[in-house]
């Protein structure tokens, strides 16, 4: 005998003695009128009704009339009414009870219901949350099956994608043994939601299983199976559509997610070949008529000693030496500029590939300072340098790029502030870090651009104007400090002046103390 059995044969018992209980306790002990008996009787049915169903108050309906009339209805000890009165109340007590228990019945149904109802509710919203959480494809695709079973508490749960034949198991794999071929064939097949009882395989793992077909409109895309937890078919379905709404919307965020990525790729494309058409364009300009110069020059004066051999008069006037050296001096330094705008193109393909090595150990800050003075002599030499570097605790850095990125910032400066203008250069220590900062009276940086400054290729409005450059400095700076785990920012106002500061970790930062 299982255990169901066993407790039906317990409600039965109970309720049969309960009922003989309250008969002789009435009947023998307190020997209460008719009515309250009749109430006592009526109270108890009403209580079977709402606490273990109908079934078991109406049966103990019947035999309560029936020892209602045996032992309280005169001739009292006989089934016998002499008395009409006496039918009347006793059908009425039984109609009462009947009436009173298919109430309460009821009552308990659609409460059940109600707690039924909530739990789905509580399931798919449960789901919904837990595959919104996910935004691409791959990561919907294996949460499906864990949120399912996190949500419905049921002992398995398999995702069949018909793309690809893909199946994702969250559970016990022996609780849902189909293979391919059958899952493919039930994916397509089914109609709709289907509830299925299983009662010949697994049943240790419970006896329901429902498949859910998945679906774009009418096109067929997967089949959902739960294991071992029965809900309604309303609640399936929805399942279902939480589940195809989830998957378009991971494919439409990673549609939009690679449009924009295009976009963007297409946009810097744009600014690269337009920044470097420009600034390639401006040195080659210079070095190819300094060298036509160069080389008209030398034919003239080839020409001047040919004429002269035969006695001839020439009009060539040839460059004097001053002129000469000059022209190679422009070709000289256009090459250097050219040099360095294919250097930073190529820096900052390696910074964005991570293809740069970098050292980091214990270094003093003022001697990376002492370096790039050193480096900026000449462009600084039309400004009054002010600096405050007081004495300093090492930093975790790359000397020589926190170098380059300290040579880039002071250039600026020079080069966006009016001659004889001061430019301030100072550090400061703080908890964790050390902070640097140079500070220029230039022309300033509108608001709207001080954070677009960092983007590679761009320039501010008013720097295009007013001087050359590839829009690449900063955001070289900015991949360098970030990979010392330091940030750059700027403090700006328009015709005041910047502040560029940047941040590098102490080699030895504090411990708190206990």
């Amino acid at each position: 005998m299982n255990s169901p059995r066993i407790l039906v044969f317990f409600k039965w018992s109970a309720a049969t003695v309960v009922l003989a209980g309250i008969v002789a306790v009435c009947h023998l002990a307190l020997h209460v009128n008719q009515t309250t008996v009749a109430l006592s009787l009526l109270l108890y049915v009403l209580f079977l009704a709402a606490r273990w169903g109908l079934r078991y108050a109406v049966v103990m309906s019947v035999i309560a009339t029936l020892l209602y009339n045996y032992f309280f209805l005169p001739p009292i000890g006989t089934l016998v009414i002499n008395d009409p009165q006496n039918w009347l109340a006793l059908f009425a007590f039984l109609a009462t009870a009947v009436v009173g228990a298919r109430l309460s019945e009821r009552a308990r149904e659609e409460a059940h219901d109600a707690r039924l109802r909530q739990r789905e509710i509580e399931v798919l919203y449960g789901l919904g949350r837990e595959l919104l959480q996910t935004e691409n494809v791959a990561g919907i695709l294996n949460a499906i099956a864990p949120a399912v079973m996190l949500v419905t508490h049921a002992d398995a749960v398999l995702f069949y994608l018909l793309e690809g034949d893909r199946r994702y198991l969250a559970g016990d794999p022996s609780a849902i043994p189909m293979d391919e071929i059958g899952l493919r064939q039930h994916a397509l097949t089914l109609p709709a939601a289907d509830t299925v009882t299983d009662t010949v395989t697994a049943t240790h793992f419970g006896v329901n299983e429902s498949r859910i077909p998945i679906r774009v409109g009418v096109r067929p895309r997967g089949l959902l199976i739960v294991k071992g937890v029965q809900l309604s078919t309303d609640t399936l379905e929805a399942i279902g559509g939480l589940v195809s709404i989830a998957l378009d919307r991971a494919q439409a965020l990673d549609h939009v997610t690679r449009a924009e990525a295009a976009k963007e790729s297409e946009r810097l494309r744009s600014l690269m070949i337009d920044s470097i058409t420009h600034e390639l364009r401006t040195p080659l300009t210079s070095i190819k008529a300094s060298v036509s110069t160069l080389l008209l020059h030398d034919s003239a004066v080839q020409n001047s000693a040919a004429q002269d051999s035969a006695h001839a008069p020439t009009n060539a006037t040839p460059l004097t030496p001053d002129q000469q050296h000059e022209l190679l001096t422009i070709i000289n330094e256009e090459s250097d500029r050219l040099n360095r705008l294919v250097s930073e193109a190529v820096e900052m393909a390696q910074l964005d590939a991570q293809e740069v090595h970098m050292t980091f150990a214990p270094v003093r800050l003022d001697a990376i300072v002492d370096s790039a003075l050193r480096a900026c002599s000449v462009v600084l030499a039309n400004h009054d340098l002010r600096q405050h570097i007081p004495q300093l605790p090492l930093v975790l850095a790359d000397a020589d790029y926190i170098e380059k990125v300290l040579i880039n910032l002071l250039e600026n400066a020079a080069k966006y502030s009016p001659a004889q203008a001061p430019i301030f250069l100072s550090a400061e220590r703080r908890t964790h870090s050390v902070i640097l900062s140079v500070a220029d009276h230039g022309q300033g940086i509108d608001p709207a651009e001080q954070e677009l400054i960092f983007e590679r290729f761009y320039r501010a409005h008013s720097a295009t104007r007013a001087t050359s450059g590839t829009g690449m400095g900063l955001a070289i700076c900015r991949a360098i400090l970030e990979a010392h785990n330091g940030t750059l920012t700027v403090t700006s106002r328009p015709g005041e002046g910047s502040v560029f500061s940047f941040t590098l970790p102490l080699a030895d930062p504090p411990t708190a103390k206990a």
